[in-house]
């Protein structure tokens, strides 16, 4: 593991204002009118945090989250959402699933598509999104894609393929269909000219954590002293660390920033600290394919720049102990199934815990037996033949 610490100070950055208390209960009032929601469970580990040598873990298993298998669809749901409540002049509490979804609004909007470019979660997430709301999907994957991931997507009545392409030259794909076919892009990442909907994704990620604010209140527990975050472009983890920020201010958590060495294009970021983005090119060979972009996104640096503790480059053997910690637990502790891009977060606080080499990072972080831990299981076995691999392999 490579790691970077992030030494910058920390002024409150303008970016967190699209995770801020009223864009998160906006983004919550929507979701709960969708038929089918309901909270993901926010699970305690307690046998598991006692062989790690820590207070208390928490693990946030979005793996059933709208029987989609992964958190993705409240990003592509709520912006769809708002491209549609603004075509149908919708604001505030009138922008519900039901208000979407009536005769007249189908009447104004007439026939749309949205297309987007995917990793597996993000299409699955946009294309059932528009099945629910009447309108049409287009999805690109990159190569190297799961069949598993692409059927999924087909399931939903999207017209999708996996391409010859890596993930951000599969978005300059779909870029480039929407403006020859009039498609709406409702792209997960950030670049200047294409911020609204981004922005929005962003919020739509926040309804995430507004539950596990409401579920620690309701199970009276303190705040986290630690939270990890996995990061592909960077959205998911700015949301929430921008929301958790809003919310706790000066008692936000010590934040990791975990993504896959072989696509670390933020921690390569902090780490040149010159002002500049840096991002991973050509193939990027991680199991961990949810994870597998090379630019960073815009809006979500904005927030992870300033706000973020450290950024950690894992190799895959994270991902696979972070699996079978979750997949074979500990005593009485529950399974949670979670799949590679899922489970990195767990592999990697492990790692830190326990092996030798990574001692200073550990004292470096506070990290000990006091410690509250927080990570977000993103995603279920969304490539089960690979899933039950690594379940079976031993370390």
């Amino acid at each position: 593991m490579n790691y970077y610490i992030n030494h910058k100070s920390q002024p409150k950055p303008a970016a967190l204002s699209h995770t801020d208390a009223q864009s998160v209960q906006r983004a919550m009032n929507f979701h709960r009118t969708i038929p089918g929601y309901d909270p993901t469970t926010l699970v305690s580990l307690p046998a598991l945090a006692r062989e790690l040598g820590i207070a208390k873990l928490w693990v946030k298993d979005e793996s059933k989250r709208f029987g989609l298998n992964a958190f993705k669809a409240l990003g592509g749901s709520w912006a769809i959402a708002r491209w549609m409540g603004e075509k149908l002049g919708l604001e505030g509490d009138e922008l519900t699933f039901p208000a979407l979804t009536g005769p007249k609004a189908r009447e104004k909007l007439g026939e749309v598509t949205f297309v987007t470019a995917t990793d597996g979660n993000h299409g699955r997430g946009v294309a059932w999104a528009a099945r629910e709301l009447g309108c049409r999907a287009v999805v690109y994957l990159p190569k190297g894609s799961a069949q598993e991931r692409l059927d999924n997507i087909l399931a939903l009545g999207a017209q999708a393929e996996i391409t010859d392409l890596n993930y951000d030259d599969a978005v300059r794909l779909a870029t480039r269909k929407s403006e020859e076919n009039g498609w709406v892009l409702i792209q997960d990442t950030a670049w200047p000219g294409y911020e609204q909907i981004p922005a929005w994704i962003m919020e739509g990620y926040t309804t995430l954590a507004g539950e596990i604010f409401d579920q620690l209140a309701e199970a009276g527990e303190e705040p986290p002293t630690h939270l990890f975050l996995q990061a592909g472009v960077g959205s998911f983890a700015g949301a929430v660390l921008g929301s958790v920020r809003n919310r706790w201010g000066k008692n936000c958590p010590v934040t990791c920033i975990v993504e896959p060495d072989q696509a670390d294009c933020l921690y390569r970021t902090a780490k040149a600290a010159d002002g500049q983005l840096h991002p991973v090119t050509g193939d990027m060979n991680s199991m961990m394919a949810g994870l597998c972009c090379g630019e960073p996104c815009t809006l979500a640096w904005d927030v992870l720049g300033p706000c973020a503790d450290a950024f950690l480059s894992c190799s895959d053997d994270y991902a696979a102990l972070g699996m079978r910690l979750l997949g074979q637990p500990r005593g009485s502790d529950p399974v949670i199934v979670s799949g590679e891009s899922g489970a990195v977060g767990v592999g990697a606080l492990a790692g830190i815990l326990h092996e030798e080499e990574l001692h200073d990072l550990c004292w470096t972080l506070g990290l000990g037996e006091r410690s509250r831990v927080l990570c977000i299981s993103t995603e279920g076995d969304t490539d089960r033949t690979n899933y039950q691999k690594i379940l079976q392999e031993r370390k």
